[in-house]
């Protein structure tokens, strides 16, 4: 792994672990194990890593959920593989985490990955739900954005409540809860 490309890991790292305050130009070298003249000859500064990194992070996350969602099967199948893959609940979401730092939130280039992430997620999910309605899998009244849009919300509350209660237990619970909901629109044949 060249030195840019060890930066980049590790800005990612620290900021899932500390978020961007607590990411120093320091702790980011120290964990990389480069000196400053190398940080500062690959990005202009922590604001350039940082972007470099979530953006990183966006698209390993974007490309994670794609494969559950482009996966063979029914659209529940599909959504329940997703939200029943392995994640590092107490850690949080990588991405998520980040709507809760105001110096990512207040700048508008670091905010940018993360917003466009969620929002994809949102409208991949409801892409998923609104074919399995099409197919017959899912009832016909069921709204493919407002069922996207209480997953994604589930799924970013669960890690809340866990990491709060230092146990994964609440957001085992939450999703159990919203595949439940879930499975309330699958349609049988003949109804």
């Amino acid at each position: 792994m060249d030195t840019a490309e060890r930066l980049v890991e590790s800005t990612r790292e620290l900021l899932w672990e500390r978020g961007y305050t607590g990411t120093s130009p320091k702790g980011i070298q120290q964990r990389a194990g480069v000196g400053q003249g190398s940080m500062y000859h690959h990005f202009a500064g922590k604001p350039d890593l940082a972007l470099a990194a979530i953006r990183r992070t966006a698209e390993e996350m974007r490309a994670k959920a794609e494969e559950e969602f482009s996966a063979p099967g029914s659209a529940v199948d599909r959504v329940t593989a997703y939200l029943l893959r392995e994640r590092d609940v107490l850690k949080g979401c990588p991405i998520g985490r980040l709507t809760q730092d105001p110096d990512v939130m207040g700048a508008p280039a670091l905010r940018a990955p993360v917003d466009e992430t969620l929002a994809w997620l949102r409208e991949r999910l409801a892409e998923v739900l609104a074919e399995g309605r099409e197919r017959g899998e899912l009832n016909a009244a069921l709204d493919p954005q407002a069922i996207a849009a209480t997953v994604v919300a589930v799924l970013q509350g669960g890690y809340v409540l866990a990491r709060a209660a230092d146990s994964v237990q609440p957001f085992d619970q939450a999703i159990a809860g919203v595949l439940g909901l879930l499975a309330a629109h699958i349609s049988t044949p003949g109804t």
